[in-house]
């Protein structure tokens, strides 16, 4: 990302609007725009957010270069007094967010932008283009990780990735949501990551007979020994090969701390139950026994319940692709605008014939709601800024569409955490990003707060996303006038 100028990254209508605002209105008009969801993507129970570092460094190197401007003026589209404005251009405003690795619901803003409106507007679409991606795929991991219940997950789908930003951003959303390694080289070096992997068919295909290629690579790499075993016959040469090598490996006195095999084809619950009793009748009882081979989190949760042996597992195009939900579908939609005069936001709405469309209008933020005894979610709360809450207090929660479901909170029962923080005030960036696998352990931590109702794969439990009494009337009110002025 920092040697690539990705200003241009954007959708034609954000410099053709910024274009107009520049002549038509105020330019350095203040708004508020919130990035946000509509739906758990696999009808998932919830999703996890990603991809903010990338958006910092997006709005850190964010200019127009003699290059950029060249260009635009050879679409004939903009004027030289824009052009010129172009030249100077830096991102000015604030922007609060959601920490990557939090787990997050549909409809509450994941980034809040407030900003002069050309700034606001032109980075509408990298920065969606970037959480959604990323959230998307950590989302994914997050499920099969959950289903794989405690065994090492590895990350191996860079060659079926949609290009290689989707490659190595993705193996970094996979890492986040727990992945424990991946196998993309380039990834571990730019985020200090564990890259992990074994050995392909190519490398047992490419010697005079299996044995002799398991025993070359164990000469190699006697503390990573996961041998290959399906090349040609599983039961019937590769799991006992793969033996006689940690047999002599044994006798030799190398340490046998990481071996085993790995099953990439075939009947992979029949398999591995007969390899597991193979390698114990052998004195191998702690041999790993890893699989791949189109896995996500349903055939992972199958292949448990047939009783495979499996302790490891490497998920790669299912993942690395979010095969059953390629998109995460994320929104950026106007919320405020600033009264030039008194200085507060005026609340904008978008109307729709959908309710689930129609948003929440003003200056936000997110409470979130825990039981306090168990830790876990109750409720995620959207309410304005400068709400406050006293946990020491009764809390009523009610559904902002079918209102008349309530839950009523007693006095000492909860405890609140505001989701939003800032991550630039005036154009200037004052969070810090932490590494990847310190925002891993936070998504664990995250993830522990949810009930299992919510965690499970099919018809999970949804987390309820109220709205405070306060921004419910003010939304209601704005719908109540365009129905009226209509």
């Amino acid at each position: 990302m920092s040697k690539r100028n990705l200003t241009l990254l954007t959708d034609l209508y954000e410099l053709t609007m910024m274009q107009g605002y520049f002549k038509e209105k105020d330019a350095n008009e203040t708004v508020i725009f919130d990035a946000f969801y509509r739906a758990n993507p696999s009808n998932a129970g919830y999703s996890v957010c990603a991809g903010l570092e990338q958006v910092i460094e997006y709005i850190k190197n964010l200019h127009f270069d003699e290059e950029d401007i060249g260009y635009l003026r050879s679409t004939g589209l903009f004027e030289e007094d824009f052009l010129a404005y172009l030249k100077d251009f830096r991102f000015s405003g604030d922007i609060y967010a959601i920490p990557e690795g939090t787990v997050i619901f549909p409809r509450e803003p994941l980034v809040k932008v407030i900003a002069p409106i050309m700034e606001a507007q032109l980075i509408e679409t990298a920065l969606l283009n970037i959480i959604n991606h990323q959230s998307l795929i950590a989302t994914k991991a997050a499920r099969v990780v959950y289903a794989a219940k405690g065994d090492g997950v590895m990350e191996f789908g860079l060659r079926r990735a949609q290009g290689p930003d989707a490659g190595i951003y993705g193996a970094r959303a996979a890492m986040i949501a727990g992945c424990i390694g991946t196998s993309n080289v380039l990834c571990g070096k730019m985020f200090d990551v564990p890259v992990k992997g074994t050995h392909a068919h190519s490398w047992i295909m490419s010697f005079p007979d299996e044995l002799t290629a398991f025993r070359t690579y164990a000469g190699l790499y006697p503390t990573a020994c996961i041998l290959l075993v399906d090349t040609y016959d599983t039961l019937g040469s590769g799991v006992p090969n793969a033996i006689q090598v940690f047999k002599e490996m044994r006798k030799a006195g190398i340490p046998l701390d990481f071996y085993g095999i790995r099953l990439d084809s075939g009947d992979l619950a029949y398999l591995s139950k007969e390899a597991k009793k193979m390698l114990d009748e052998a004195g191998f009882p702690d041999a790993i026994i890893s699989a791949s081979n189109d896995l996500d989190e349903t055939l992972i949760t199958s292949l448990k319940l047939q009783g495979a042996t499996i302790n490891s597992w490497g998920v790669g195009t299912n993942l690395i692709t979010s095969k059953d939900c390629p998109s995460f579908g994320g929104v950026y939609k106007l919320a405020a605008i600033q009264d030039k005069t008194t200085g507060e936001f005026i609340p904008k709405i978008k109307l729709s014939e959908n309710a689930e469309k129609i948003t929440n209008p003003g200056n936000k933020t997110i409470q979130r709601i825990y039981n306090k005894n168990t830790g876990k979610i109750i409720a995620d709360l959207i309410c304005l800024v400068g709400e406050n809450y006293d946990p020491s207090n009764s809390l009523l929660l009610f559904d902002p569409i079918e209102t008349w479901k309530k839950t009523h909170l007693a006095p000492g029962s909860y405890t609140l955490r505001e989701l939003l923080v800032p991550i630039f005030k005036n154009g200037e960036c004052v969070y810090e990003s932490p590494k990847v696998m310190d925002i891993r352990d936070y998504c664990r931590r995250e993830l522990g707060t949810l009930w299992e109702e919510s965690l499970r794969l099919e018809y999970p439990h949804r987390v309820h996303v109220d709205l405070s009494n306060e921004l419910w009337h003010i939304k209601n009110q704005l719908l109540d006038s365009y129905h009226y002025n209509s």
